[in-house]
């Protein structure tokens, strides 16, 4: 059984950070252990609250689960604050985890704002330790400082992230207007790629950040290579996203077990 370490948020409602993570790894038939850098209070419609751990806590998970199991990859999410990045950060260069997907969750689909100013420029430290970083368009915007609102620019924005020191970077277009298709670029220094999927027509895609992150994560912990991990974790995001069900009054979340539950339908 291979293992894979999610650090990230936990959501109480369900649909996004740790929860998602965890349904993503066992829809890909991991063993999901799991580092919680923060506790939020949301549902479907509002993040109201949320306490971040104290860095020193955060690394006694990830030291705990990295001593006694062979972490086979690990994604990142929510991560704060910076005192957080440089806890996980340093704990990544201790164990030196065969992948790591890095996810740097800034603000929720509800529009709350998941980590301070100051974390943003701590992540530069995340940038060489990561496999793939995988920005959103506002993301990737808050990063470089300027805005990635076109195909090209993306093509741009995820060239100019991979010089910052990640193997590969993946610009997920989502939020990219006017367009039927959902398109993200793909950079890896050799490749620069466009991968498109169908535009689904649903409101219901809370946590697909996080799906799609902890999917390319499963799948380097399953032996893909990398760009073979990022398409099928696009086409698995894909079929969530068609899944996809309310659970609330606001965007509810994908269907992340549906590899396991499809022919019960």
């Amino acid at each position: 059984m291979k293992v894979a370490l999610t650090i990230a948020g936990s959501d109480s409602g369900g649909g996004a950070g740790i929860q998602a993570d965890l349904r993503t790894f066992a829809a890909h038939g991991l063993h999901g252990a799991s580092a919680i850098t923060a506790v939020t209070a949301q549902n479907s419609v509002a993040v109201t609250a949320y306490v971040a751990l104290e860095p020193a806590m955060v690394a006694a998970q990830i030291d705990a689960v990295a001593s006694d199991m062979a972490v086979a990859a690990a994604k990142t999410g929510m991560l704060a604050n910076a005192g957080i990045v440089a806890a996980v950060a340093a704990a990544v260069e201790r164990h030196r985890f065969p992948f790591l997907v890095v996810d740097p969750v800034m603000v929720a689909k509800s529009g709350d704002r998941l980590l301070d100013a100051a974390a943003e420029k701590a992540y530069e430290r995340l940038y060489p330790l990561a496999t793939v970083l995988t920005p959103n368009l506002p993301e990737a915007e808050a990063l470089l400082g300027r805005p990635v609102r076109t195909r090209e620019a993306m093509r741009r924005a995820a060239e100019d992230l991979r010089a910052r020191g990640p193997r590969a970077v993946v610009v997920k277009g989502g939020h990219l207007e006017g367009d039927a298709e959902a398109v993200d670029v793909f950079a890896d220094g050799t490749r620069l790629l466009e991968l498109s999927a169908p535009r689904i027509d649903t409101i219901h895609t809370h946590g697909t950040g996080c799906t799609y992150s902890a999917a390319i994560a499963a799948r380097l912990a399953l032996g893909h290579e990398l760009l073979e991990a990022v398409r099928g974790a696009k086409e698995y995001l894909t079929q969530a996203i068609r899944g996809a069900y309310a659970v609330g009054r606001g965007p509810g979340p994908v269907d992340h077990l549906h590899p396991l539950t499809a022919d019960r339908r």
